[in-house]
This record gives C-alpha cells, sequence and structure tokens, in this order.
C-alpha cells in the first residue's frame, strides 16, 4: 500500500518543466529546414517543364486533329476529352474508352504523343533518381526531419556536441537514466552509430559543424525544453564556439565544455560560468592525489566510474624519487607541473621537433631526443627513477617506451596515456599502474557534474578530509553494499519530495538517523550511507546520525534501489513517516484517519533555543 501511494504521489506530483525566463535570442531555422522544397523545386524545374509542353501539346493537337463520329461526321475531341485521353495514356493506365475510333490522323498523332511522353517521363525520373542521390538533397531532407523531432520533444534534454568516445559513453549512462538527448557531429559515421545503437530512447541526431550557431539553433538550443548544453567535440575551437553560442544566445543553460588547453579554457570562462572539463590537468591532480592518498584516488575513481563498478584496487605508488616524462606537450607540461608541486623531481625527455616549437622556452633537466629509443631512455637513468609517463599522442610510441622502461627497471611505477579506445587491450596487457584515457575522464566527470552534481561537489571537497577518513567511508559503503558501487541518489527536503515529514523539518523533530530506519522494521537500519548534506551551500560530507534536518536541506545518498524506495515511502507517506520517526501506528488513509480520528501528532512548538540548535545542525534537547 505504501509502495503504490509512492507513485501515486510521484505521478500527481511531477510538474512539468517551465520554459526558461532569462532573455535570449532566438535564432531562424526555419529556412533551412524547408530548404528541402526549394531545392526538389529548383532541380526538378526543367523536367516539370518538359512534362507540361509534351502534355499540353499533346492535348491541344489531340483535339484540333478532325476525326469521324459514328454518323460518318466529321468531328474532333473536345480539350477535356483529349485531356481525360492522354492523362491515362501518358501514365500508362491504358483505360480504353473512346469517343469513337479513330482516324489515321489521330492514331498517327497519339503514337507520336506516346513516345514523346516517353522521353519526358524518362527524363524526370532521371532527374529525380539524380536528386535523390544528391548530398546537399539528402542533408537537407535529414536537417528538415531532425528538426521536426527536436520540436516535437516534450522532455527537458541535453544538446551533445560531438559523438566521440566521450559523447557515446555518456550517451549510454544516460539512456539508462531516462534522459534524453540530442547529438550533433560533423562525422556522418558517428551518426550512423547513434542511429545503429540499441537506445531505449529516439535519439535525434545531426551531421553538421557545431561551430555554427544555426545548426545549434536547429539542434534545439532555444527549444523551451532544453536543459543544458554539453560541448565535447575534440576539437578546442569548436568547443569554444559552442560555449560561446550557448553564453550568449542562451544564458540560462549550464555548460560542460572540454579543452585539453588553458588558453582557451580562460577564453571559455570569459562567457558565464560553464564547466570546464580538462582531462589532462585532472590525469595530474588524479596522479598527484594517488601518490600521496591513495585511498582517496581510489575513493574517487570508484566514484566517478558510475552505479555498478567494481571497487578498484588501492595501489601503492612512490610517494619519493626522480619521475621521468617521456611526450613534453599539454598532456606532459600538466603532468610535470602538478608533480613538481607535490614536491617530486621531473627528468623530462622530448623530441627535437618539439624541442624547435617551443624554442624561447628552455626547461631544466630536457632530454633531447627520440623517447622509444632505448638509448635516449638509457640517458634518463631509468635505475634510479621512481615513474615513468609515457604521455606522447601515440599509443604505439607509449606501449614501446613502457615496454623498455620495463625491462631497464622492472620495479619502476609505470602511468600512460591512451589515444585510441583500440588500444585498450594492450594497454591492459602491459598491466599500466596509472592509465589516462581522455575520453573516459571527460565522460566520467561530465556524468557526474550532469547526473548527480552533489556528487561532484563531494568529489571536490573530498580529497581534504585526508586518507585515513576517505579509507574508513570505503569499509562502510562495503559494508553496507558490497564491491560495487550501489546507485547514487540525491533527496531535496521540500515540499515536493518529502511532502510526509511537513512541519516536523521546520520543528527540528527529524534527525537523520531516524530517518534512516526501516518502514517495515524501524528497529533495522537502512543500507543507505548518507555522503553529503547541503544546506544553504555549505556541505556536510558524512553526516552522522544526529545531525537534525532542516527545510530545503540536500542529500546525497548511496545504497540499493530497495533501500531507496523504503526510504521515498517514509518521505511520502504520512502513516509511514510517524512509525518510522516515531513510533506511531496510524492508519494508511487520510479518510480512515479522519474517521478514526486519529491524526499524526504535531511536535511541541520549537523555543528558541530548539531553533538555534537546528540552525547549527544540532538535534534539539
Amino acid at each position: 500500500m505504501s509502495t503504490l501511494l509512492v507513485l501515486v504521489t510521484q505521478l500527481f506530483g511531477r510538474r512539468e518543466p517551465q520554459p526558461p525566463v532569462a532573455k535570449r535570442i532566438h535564432l531562424e531555422t526555419s529556412g533551412q529546414a524547408s530548404s528541402t522544397i526549394f531545392l526538389v523545386m529548383r532541380r526538378m524545374r526543367a523536367p516539370l517543364i518538359i512534362l507540361i509542353v509534351i502534355f499540353s501539346i499533346s492535348v491541344v493537337g489531340l483535339s484540333v486533329i478532325p476525326g469521324i463520329d459514328p454518323d460518318g461526321r466529321v468531328a474532333r475531341v473536345s480539350l477535356f476529352d483529349a485531356f481525360y485521353f492522354m492523362s491515362y495514356t501518358a501514365t500508362t493506365i491504358g483505360f480504353g474508352e473512346l469517343p469513337w475510333p479513330f482516324t489515321a490522323e489521330q492514331r498517327l498523332w497519339v503514337t507520336f504523343t506516346i513516345y514523346l511522353s516517353v522521353i519526358g517521363w524518362a527524363y524526370a525520373i532521371g532527374s529525380l533518381l539524380t536528386l535523390i542521390q544528391d548530398r546537399s538533397f539528402r542533408q537537407a531532407l535529414a536537417l528538415q526531419r531532425f528538426t521536426r523531432k527536436v520540436r516535437r520533444l516534450r522532455e527537458p534534454f541535453l544538446l551533445l556536441a560531438g559523438y566521440g568516445r566521450a559523447g557515446e559513453l555518456l550517451a549510454e549512462d544516460f539512456d539508462s537514466l531516462g534522459q534524453q538527448l540530442v547529438v550533433i557531429d560533423e562525422s556522418s559515421d558517428r551518426i550512423d552509430a547513434l542511429e545503429l545503437g540499441s537506445f531505449h530512447a529516439d535519439i535525434p541526431g545531426l551531421v553538421a559543424d557545431a561551430a555554427n550557431p544555426h545548426h545549434l539553433s536547429a539542434a534545439g538550443l532555444d527549444h523551451p525544453f532544453c536543459a543544458g548544453v554539453l560541448a565535447l567535440t575534440n576539437d578546442d575551437e569548436t568547443n569554444l564556439a559552442v560555449t560561446m553560442a550557448a553564453a550568449l544566445l542562451r544564458p540560462d543553460l549550464p555548460v560542460v565544455s572540454r579543452t585539453v588547453s588553458a588558453p582557451v579554457a580562460e577564453r571559455m570562462h570569459a562567457f558565464g560560468t560553464p564547466r570546464v572539463v580538462n582531462p589532462f590537468d585532472r590525469f595530474g591532480e588524479h596522479l598527484g592525489l594517488a601518490l600521496h592518498a591513495p585511498a582517496s584516488y581510489q575513493l574517487l575513481t570508484w566514484l566517478e566510474a558510475g552505479p555498478g563498478a567494481e571497487l578498484p584496487e588501492r595501489g601503492d605508488p612512490p610517494t619519493d624519487g626522480r619521475w621521468v616524462i617521456c611526450g613534453y606537450g599539454r598532456f606532459g607540461r600538466e603532468v610535470t607541473s602538478d608533480l613538481r608541486a607535490a614536491g617530486l623531481k621531473v627528468t623530462i625527455i622530448e623530441s627535437a621537433d618539439a624541442r624547435r616549437d617551443v624554442a624561447g622556452e628552455p626547461e631544466p633537466g630536457v632530454i633531447v631526443g627520440d623517447a622509444s629509443d632505448p638509448d635516449t631512455l638509457a640517458k634518463a637513468d631509468l635505475g634510479s627513477a621512481a615513474g615513468l609517463v609515457a604521455g606522447t599522442d601515440n599509443d604505439t610510441t607509449n606501449i614501446s617506451m613502457l615496454a623498455t622502461a620495463r625491462r631497464m627497471n622492472p620495479d619502476l611505477f609505470l602511468a600512460a596515456r591512451q589515444n585510441r579506445p583500440t588500444s585498450a587491450a594492450l594497454f591492459k596487457a602491459m598491466a599500466v599502474d596509472a592509465l589516462l584515457v581522455p575520453t573516459e575522464v571527460v565522460a566520467h566527470e561530465v556524468y557526474a557534474l550532469v547526473s548527480t552534481p552533489l556528487l561532484w561537489r563531494f568529489l571536490q571537497e573530498m580529497p581534504a578530509r585526508g586518507d585515513a577518513w576517505a579509507a574508513e567511508l570505503i569499509g562502510r559503503l562495503r559494508h553496507s553494499c558490497g564491491r560495487e558501487l550501489p546507485a547514487l541518489w540525491r533527496v531535496q527536503l521540500d515540499a515536493k519530495q518529502a511532502p510526509a515529514l511537513g512541519d516536523w523539518l521546520s520543528g527540528g523533530a527529524v534527525g537523520l538517523g531516524d530517518l534512516l530506519r526501516s518502514p517495515e522494521d524501524r528497529e533495522r537500519r537502512l543500507k543507505a550511507v548518507p555522503l553529503l548534506l547541503l544546506r544553504k551551500g555549505e556541505a556536510h560530507l558524512l553526516p552522522d546520525g544526529d545531525t537534525v534536518l532542516a527545510p530545503e536541506d540536500e542529500l546525497l545518498f548511496a545504497g540499493q534501489s530497495s533501500e531507496r524506495r523504503e526510504l521515498e515511502s517514509t518521505l511520502v507517506v504520512d502513516s509511514t513517516a510517524a512509525y518510522v520517526l516515531f513510533d506511531q501506528h496510524l492508519p494508511s488513509s487520510w479518510l480512515w484517519r479522519k474517521l478514526s480520528r486519529t491524526a499524526v501528532a504535531a511536535p511541541p512548538a520549537p523555543t528558541a533555543a530548539d531553533a538555534a540548535d537546528v540552525e547549527a545542525g544540532q538535534p534539539r534537547k
């Protein structure tokens, strides 16, 4: 009964999202969407004119040539009869209905017009087939179909620019959550892969340049149900253009953008407040965290992997010593900066070409040469090094230098950058200690940012708590949920998501420990771990059971789906909340409560001291 009430409340409590009220600029796309009609008319103009001329000459000629009626008198076919006859003759229907038998002259004219119409139809059909195969026509047709699909959407959707590996992973994750997407990518192969994907929802996809604001508008940028923009192409300039267009045309929308360039990231931040994800910078931070706080790094990677992920093994990287960086491009610079910030010495190996590109910016401790050459690696004295980072943009080169380095020093900590998904099996066989897959880093961070914003807040503040704290939390999650990461969900204690709590929240009568009792047996605690409490913008990590909850509090939980359903029952059903919080047994129905004159006991009016305790997050006395 309680489950049914939960479902009914959720169904009738849902409201359609309202169109954003922020001022925005509308880009007209109807001309693009209707360009198919104009293209057809332009390409088929000559064939249609020829058919009309042939048909007109045939009708007029047949009506002019005299014939003989059944009485032997000279008669002519009317224009209507000639039009009727030529219509079923030219279309090869051939009814055979005639006003009277034709004369030889009329039959000769009809024969001539038949062959003439065949030529005209052949020309028209050939032109039509050529038009169908024309690339511009197919693009216009696809744009019209795509625009129509987007225009008919009546649920919040995310506009995804770029359907590479990161976009593919995000599409799978968001589709499993029931989140609608609209995809735009310049590669037809990727859009074909999207259409062939086994998704629950129909995801519209368009082959177009995402940097073009008109294409973004056609993809739903100005749609009232557009809930956000994800700029995840492989080109930084395109991502910057998408970020600019979203900030200028729809300043009310949240934007998440990908880049590997610090200057481009600064230019993105000049337009509103987009969330910029730099996988190179993030890997450097993760590597530094793994060196000094392995338990925190283990927890971070586990939570970012998403529900169902196995708990990764806790690494034991070297905390001191010298590191060798092979490949001093954007990735190498980010990692070098983070390692030096951690107080570690770094030796850099870069090619002569890369060295010439950065002339005028000398870097101490640089070895110029090919990092995949054993002689070059020997100059770096790998025997005395603690770790090596293979960070070039070529997977074959990275794997080659990893194999050489391991042969020179089997105890070396190896970190590498994987550029192509097809190389995953090779890096796995190499048993790399730390692996950067930029697309996966981007996908995990964007998923955490968009699907569960409280999780992102938790991940940002978690490292400051220390390694022992992270290890304790991992043990708590394993004890409650096992080695597979459970579902993560957010609850806001307001009238929509927690109507059963009512005035108890304002009175400071709801403690977190009491809320996490089972509706079936309040002596049993739900196996749900509260990860974060957000109150008035201030985050409290791992709140304990004595924490007093207040209206509008936001909570992030980790637990199995069954535990989530039981908690939702407490939040929604009055009788369940009364039993769980105060051990009161009340009728489940409002009508039965009225008939039995039983009401939910209200808490005593809070005193000034109680209000101060609630504000401070302390239990009422």
